[in-house]
């Protein structure tokens, strides 16, 4: 029998890393890591408008690696439990490389000021 994609079930991974492949996908899944957020927080953290944010959101929520809860007129968001293990490696794996990155840590201290009492109003 040949080998195909289908048989070496490498789908989930391939749909994973496509999204992952643009910086500021990794940027809100490095951010996500630490907490479930809303898109005010992640514009606020990222410095980014909306449209490109919740566009971003989009792109990874459709790779299944966040999903998401409405809650009055607010979106949070929060990473996905992978159910194929190697995407779950992979997703651990660059939570674990970028916790240590100096720019991720700027943007967790942007993230921390813009998640006071009144950031979603």
């Amino acid at each position: 029998m040949p080998v195909t994609a289908s048989t070496l079930e490498v789908r989930p991974l391939s749909r994973t890393l496509k999204a992952l492949g643009d910086e500021t996908r990794l940027r809100i899944i490095a951010l996500l890591s630490h907490s479930e957020l809303c898109v005010c927080h992640l514009e606020r953290a990222l410095d980014l408008p909306q449209s490109n944010t919740s566009r971003q959101l989009a792109v990874l929520k459709a790779a299944g690696l966040v999903e998401s809860r409405r809650e009055g007129s607010w979106v949070y968001y929060r990473l996905s439990p992978q159910l194929d293990a190697l995407c779950d490696s992979q997703v651990k794996a660059l939570v674990a490389a970028f916790a240590s990155r100096e720019a991720i840590r700027r943007e967790v201290a942007r993230l921390l000021k813009a998640c006071g009492p009144d950031a979603c109003t």
